[in-house]
């Protein structure tokens, strides 16, 4: 298993956000987590990438111990998240950018990623506080792929996006599970999500209140009326 999480608890002052929830992802495998705003999701993710103090009976990653791991060691491991808000460095140009994404591990070829985002090699001497919201997500992922990563947590990716752009993002996100990328994705969308991936988790307040097949999830009726909008039938 490339992820493991075992009773991940993580706590803002006396408030338990995330109550000791189990979640793994194998190698090659493309899981979404759902759920509303304020659930946990991305205090989850921040919790297995080390950005906020957690405790869990096991945390681990390609089998070591994650509490054992520095923050800016995750990327020379191939674990690699693109944060909710993109986290670009606006004042530096599309390439520097790309060629940022990859100091961690010393190796990604920008042209490798304007093959996979032809947008962003149209505007390479750009500076990336000037492209749109969907460029710069498009952005975003591509400087998490500079660093050729094992494992890719994605928080949000839509978030913010014409509903043309949440699609080109999320045939961005298919074509890099496609080629052997592991993918960990949180997103709000959870239609597009479950569509996009094999397995998904469901969390609410702070806890993972069903998992499955991603395609079981999508024909779940409590699913359907949570997250899809869907009306009981009487």
């Amino acid at each position: 298993m490339l992820l493991e999480a075992n009773g991940l608890e993580v706590r803002y002052g006396g408030i338990l956000a995330v109550k000791g929830i189990d979640l793994e992802v194998a190698e090659g495998e493309l899981v979404c987590l759902i759920g509303a705003n304020g659930a946990g999701k991305s205090s989850t993710l921040k919790a297995i990438c080390r950005l906020i103090p957690s405790r869990a009976r096991r945390l681990a990653y390609a089998g070591d111990d994650l509490s054992k791991t520095r923050v800016h060691e995750l990327p020379r491991r191939g674990l690699v998240m693109v944060p909710e808000g993109r986290g670009i460095f606006p004042q530096l140009t599309v390439h520097e950018n790309l060629v940022m994404g990859a100091y961690a591990r010393g190796g990604g070829d920008p042209e490798v990623q304007y093959a996979t985002f032809p947008r962003l090699k149209e505007r390479r001497h750009q500076t990336a506080g000037t492209l749109s919201g969907g460029e710069q997500q498009m952005l975003a992922i591509a400087r998490a792929l500079m660093s050729e990563p094992k494992l890719l947590l994605l928080d949000e990716p839509s978030m913010g996006l014409a509903p043309l752009m949440v699609a080109k993002i999320f045939e961005i996100v298919r074509d890099i599970a496609a080629r052997g990328v592991t993918i960990l994705l949180v997103e709000q969308n959870a239609l597009l999500a479950l569509q996009a991936a094999g397995r998904a988790y469901v969390m609410e307040s702070g806890s993972i209140t069903l998992s499955g097949e991603a395609k079981s999830l999508l024909h779940d009726q409590r699913i359907r009326e949570a997250y899809l909008g869907e009306a009981r039938s009487a």
